[in-house]
């Protein structure tokens, strides 16, 4: 199926993106107008509870307390019910007090306030030196990158900046690890639903043995689909029917993991930069304490695994991508480089950016990943991209939009680079 691109395509898509630029201005103007009528009924006046007002906490440490009655009647204008109201407000007041830097990109019309309010809404539980923290990590780049980059800047942040309600729910969350199987709720075919919070290591192992069980049935003729066979396989481990060895595993599940201390420093300005560490498998924060644990599990097969340089420049006379080049370009781009994909680039294909065909080598400057979806979709779609650096991507949509995409996220450049269809 071929995509018009034609002048009533590209017009049509001008239109959304010429409305959804005034709507973020409408939306600027609304939280101007917010925040001057809660700075007009600040306070911190309990005993105002005694007249049936008082001020109310709805952001953050720091942030100004306001009038609960006046959060009442702003409600009414902005067409919400009370609770709606002061969700929107304690956001509102937590991007303008506490997180200075998001504050100035919501008010230049760089950044929409639903974005902001998704930072805003999970730093109001830190302390002023977390919500800072966060607001210094994600500014520049939270128009660019997604929830899930952003929830652990959030999460490094709550590590750090307040340790013991972390150890808390390190361990609430240890003592919430289960597996549950709903026999009373079978279906009439004979299914039954089942769910599950483990540790990491453990889910690691287990997604490792289903997908080998599966290949496995495949080769033995089974025909049914992928997700069938996972299920399948978990009643053959049940069993004992795997040729998966219990005491001795035939595969070890390697975790990437990275010790946190770029923002650390000798003088301890930064607490709390020692105790985090990264899972690179998930691109996800862990406190330290819990790799430790892993590391001491006895049944751990611990392999150090060596630097690859990410300067050194790979090039192989064949079409074939060879594994340290891969694994090159999934350190430097940890996803999909198409414009805001997050698919993790150790699952993705590796792309020519010039193809073979044309010329073009298999080496660290011409190669990238892409998920299979999008290498679908640049090589019969219509979309190319330019290697600009090492790291660095300019995408060309098949309407002439370009898209600037690197380590910090997604970019799309204004008319002025517009190339016409």
């Amino acid at each position: 199926m071929s995509t018009p691109t034609g002048p009533e395509a590209s017009a049509l898509l001008d239109g959304v993106r010429t409305e959804s630029k005034a709507a973020i201005e409408v939306e600027v103007r609304r939280l101007q107008l917010v925040l001057q009528w809660c700075a007009l009924h600040e306070t911190d006046d309990e005993r105002q509870a005694a007249f049936g007002d008082h001020g109310i906490p709805l952001a953050g440490d720091g942030a100004p307390w306001v009038s609960e009655f006046a959060v009442m009647e702003l409600g009414t204008a902005l067409g919400q019910s009370t609770d709606s109201a002061k969700r929107y407000v304690g956001a509102a007041l937590e991007v303008r007090h506490r997180l200075p830097r998001v504050w100035e990109r919501v008010a230049a019309g760089d950044l929409p306030f639903w974005k902001a309010r998704f930072i805003a809404e999970r730093t109001m539980c830190l302390p002023e030196a977390g919500a800072l923290f966060v607001d210094q990590r994600v500014a520049f780049v939270a128009h660019k990158i997604g929830y899930a980059e952003l929830q652990r800047q959030i999460d490094a942040a709550q590590l750090r900046f307040d340790p013991e309600a972390a150890e808390k729910q390190r361990r609430q969350d240890a003592e919430g690890r289960k597996f549950d199987i709903h026999k009373g709720a079978v279906s009439p075919a004979g299914t039954v639903p089942v769910d599950g919070v483990l540790d990491l290591p453990d889910a690691l192992d287990l997604d490792q043995a289903l997908s080998a069980r599966a290949a496995e049935l495949k080769e033995l003729g089974c025909e049914e689909s992928l997700d069938v066979r996972r299920a399948m396989a978990v009643g053959d481990l049940a069993r004992g029917q795997s040729t998966l060895d219990y005491d001795k595993p035939q595969r070890q599940i390697v975790l990437h993991l990275h010790g946190d201390t770029v923002f650390g420093n000798p003088n301890g300005t930064n607490p709390g930069a020692d105790n985090v560490g990264r899972c690179d498998n998930t691109r996800t924060p862990v406190l330290a304490e819990t790799i430790r644990e892993w590391c001491a599990d006895p049944d751990a097969t611990i392999i150090v695994k060596p630097v690859i340089d990410l300067a050194d420049h790979i090039h192989v006379a064949a079409y074939e991508v060879p594994d340290r080049l891969a694994a090159q370009d999934a350190l430097v781009d940890h996803h999909c480089v198409f414009p805001w994909c997050t698919r993790p680039a150790r699952s993705c294909d590796i792309d020519h950016a010039v193809p073979d065909g044309e010329g073009g080598a298999t080496c660290s400057c011409n190669t990238a990943p892409l998920c299979r979806g999008h290498h679908r979709l640049k090589t019969h779609g219509g979309w190319s991209y330019d290697v600009l650096g090492r790291g660095t991507y300019l995408w060309h949509s098949p309407h002439g939009r370009l898209f600037r995409r690197d380590h910090t996220g997604t970019e799309p450049l204004d008319d002025r680079h517009r190339r016409r269809p």
